[in-house]
């Protein structure tokens, strides 16, 4: 049994998805313990718990501990199961930090699968569904990972009811080098349930921002209506994004400018990835075949804590050179 310390690096829910993912792929039990433990509310917070939920559903695994505020867990896989699942996270819980879970075993399930996931798509303190879009699905594309999503509709904090369709194909999943990518600046600045002058201001001083830069953008208004009110605005090109989101009293135009500046800081670094780009290809550079190589803008917490659950399971398969800001990882395929 591979035994991981939740509490090793910043010590949140990263070393849990990133665990939990390599067990169903390699069919290894793990134990996580001291979950969370230097959180002002240690163990399993919801979020974490419907992760493990779902990826003990399409693993057939058992679970010990599967609790609220539960410091330690014993995950044991059966086979990982295609097929078709709806997943209703609740409230605004995060669709991408589910995918983050789920995504990498269901490329090795026994046949294709189709899932409805019902959430959060913009929310704080994970990826924005548009990031995760067109960012991080476009290095696994790469990466030859079949993976097709459809927005369907946004969900924002607290009340959620954002909706996205992913079907996955079983991939032979290929190790890659990356290299600069070259592209134009894009976007998409969004509102539900607020005037439409909202979206607009955030795009308007976001492009103002990049101008003032030298840099060009295309960015796209969507105005919807829907469950839950909020705002927000996603920048990328190639392998690097930035984002922000509205908040009530908040100014359009400090949303659209942070979307920028955070954009701006990754994309003006000489790194391939951005920072959190590269703690997100690791657990699918772990189990494809041949060597994964890249640099990035920084390393991050998410990415130390990656390394050592990666390294639990499979060894010396990983390299960080931190002169170089490169991530090197053999796969083990």
């Amino acid at each position: 049994m591979i035994r991981i310390d939740g509490s090793y690096g910043e010590g949140g829910g990263q070393i849990l998805r990133t665990a939990v993912a390599l067990s169903c792929i390699t069919g290894k039990e793990v134990e996580i313990f001291n979950i969370r433990a230097n959180r002002p509310k240690p163990g399993l917070a919801p979020q974490h718990l419907k992760g493990l939920e779902v990826a003990k559903m399409i693993s057939n695994a058992s679970v010990e501990g599967l609790k609220l505020g539960s410091t330690r867990i014993v995950f044991r896989p059966r086979g990982i199961r295609g097929g078709e699942y709806k997943i209703d996270i609740g409230t605004a819980g995060s669709i991408t930090l589910i995918l983050q879970t789920i995504l990498p075993p269901l490329l090795f399930a026994d046949k294709p699968s189709k899932l409805e996931i019902i959430g959060g798509t913009d929310v704080a303190w994970s990826p924005t569904i548009d990031y995760f879009e067109n960012v991080t699905l476009r290095a696994l594309r790469e990466m030859n990972c079949s993976v097709k999503l459809r927005l369907v509709a946004r969900g924002y904090y607290p009340k959620g009811g954002g909706r996205v369709f992913v079907e996955f194909e079983p991939s032979k999943i290929r190790g890659k080098e990356f290299f600069e990518s070259s592209g134009k600046i894009e976007g998409v600045s969004h509102c539900q349930n607020l005037p439409e002058h909202v979206a607009i201001r955030q795009k308007e001083s976001a492009s103002r921002f990049l101008l003032e830069k030298g840099l060009n953008s295309e960015i796209r208004v969507e105005i919807h209506t829907g469950i839950s009110t909020g705002s927000g605005i996603t920048l990328w090109s190639g392998y690097k994004g930035g984002s922000s989101l509205g908040e009530r009293g908040r100014r359009a135009e400090e949303v659209g400018v942070e979307a920028a500046k955070n954009f701006y800081g990754e994309f003006s670094n000489k790194g391939v990835f951005d920072s959190h780009l590269a703690d997100q290809v690791m657990v699918f550079a772990a189990v494809a075949s041949g060597k994964t190589k890249y640099t990035t803008t920084r390393f991050t917490d998410h990415l130390r804590s990656n390394e050592y659950v990666i390294k639990s399971f499979f060894g010396e398969i990983l390299k960080l050179n931190e002169p170089e800001m490169s991530v090197e990882i053999r796969g083990r395929s």
